[in-house]
Parts: C-alpha cells; structure tokens; sequence
C-alpha cells in the first residue's frame, strides 16, 4: 500500500541571470578586456591581458559553480510515517534526514517579523530547511509544513 503524501515540496534555488544573459555578459566582459588589454598593450604593459584572462576565466567559473548549484533541489516529503528531506542534483539523489512524523518539530526562527531561519528538530538532532527561500517564501513554507505534518499525525487528508 503506497502512503499518501501530506507534502510533497521541491525548493529549488532563485537565479535571476537566464543562460543567454550569462552569455551576454561575458560578451561583454570580454570586448571590454579586450579593449583594456589593447590599451595597456599600446602603453607597453605587456603583462596585463595575461592578468586579464585569468579574471574572465575567475568570472566564468564562478558563473559555473552558480549555474550548478542552482541545479541542486531540496525535496521535503511528509507522510503519516515519517519526515524525508532529500537533495538532489541531475546526478544524484541522497536522503539527509528521515525521522517519525509524530516526533518531528518544526522550529521557526524570527526576528523582527521576519523568518530567518527554518529547522526540522528531533532529539537534539536539527537540520536548517528552506535556506534558498527568501523570509516571506520560508515563513510560508513554514506554515505548509507545520500543517502538513499536524494532518499526517491525524491521519487527515
């Protein structure tokens, strides 16, 4: 028999800059290396497109490391059994936590009516959730959480 889920929630990472803006910048980027070099190379500093490139290539590969993070998803899953929290990348998928839904806790972190901090608890075990979300998506999240997991104590659907 397959349990019902009470929650079943991806959060996934914001990224605001599209593939085709990354390229676009680094067009950009470069035309404007190219041309410093040119200039330094006219005044006789022959040394520094070599500095040059290895910050366009700096700036690409923190692009990269971006883009790869931002492919890594944060799945949480409530049943009436148990709590899962799993990451996963296109390559992988590893459950981080797994405890009881009955003894699960939800700890909500707030500072001046803001959510700063998301935690699953249990038996001095914690593990920060939602850490992609902003303080108005986490407080929500929050919120569908806790209810999710009060329904599955209940067995409610």
């Amino acid at each position: 028999m397959v349990e019902p889920f009470y929650m079943d929630a991806e959060i996934r990472p914001n990224r605001s800059l599209s593939e085709r803006g990354f390229i676009v910048l680094i067009a950009v980027v470069t035309i404007a290396n190219c041309a410093s070099a040119a200039v330094f190379v006219a005044m006789g500093a022959t040394f520094v497109p070599i500095f040059l490139g290895i910050d366009m290539i700096a700036v690409v590969a923190a692009f990269l490391v971006s883009f790869a993070a931002a492919k890594r998803v944060e799945r949480v899953q409530v049943t009436s059994r148990d709590v899962r929290v799993t990451q996963e990348t296109p390559r992988w998928s590893r459950v981080i936590w797994e405890s009881p839904t009955a003894f699960t806790r939800v700890q909500v972190e707030r500072e001046e009516n803001r959510t700063v901090g998301l935690k699953l608890a249990l038996s001095g075990r914690v593990l920060p959730l939602a850490v992609a979300l902003s303080p108005r998506e986490r407080a929500e999240f929050a919120t569908a959480l806790e209810r999710a997991i009060w329904q599955a104590k209940r067995g409610q659907g």
